[in-house]
């Protein structure tokens, strides 16, 4: 049986993966094999990335949350039961960008809840 090399389109497979991992360090930008190794692995890491950046602003929401809470004498997780009691539907991240750009509002806000809940 003859060998089959390909011709034209493995060339365009490994322009692909070569492009892909353009900036890459050493020899993993321009062999084909150590290139496609580095790629598959990037495209892992960035799968898991997009994942793993919604659970770091979330904790970063609560952390800015819990901070601007300390002020009150109400802890996060009260804050946050007392929201839902009084149906107040404002997401943490709302929540924590009124408490770094307007703090009035934010007081306002632990007011309202505060005053519904007991």
């Amino acid at each position: 049986m003859p060998r089959v090399k390909g011709g034209p389109r493995a060339r365009a497979r490994h322009k692909k993966i070569v492009s892909l991992a353009k900036g890459y360090r050493g020899t993993r930008s321009t062999n084909i094999r150590r290139a496609r190794e580095a790629v598959l692995r990037a495209g892992e890491h960035a799968f898991k990335g997009r994942k793993q950046r919604k659970r770091d602003f979330r904790r970063l929401w609560i952390s800015r949350l819990s901070a601007a809470l300390t002020g009150f004498n109400i802890n996060y997780s009260r804050f946050i039961k007392a929201l839902q009691d009084s149906k107040i539907e404002l997401n943490r991240k709302v929540l924590s960008e009124l408490a770094v750009r307007d703090p009035k509002a934010f007081e306002k806000v632990v007011e309202v809840a505060t005053k519904e809940s007991k």
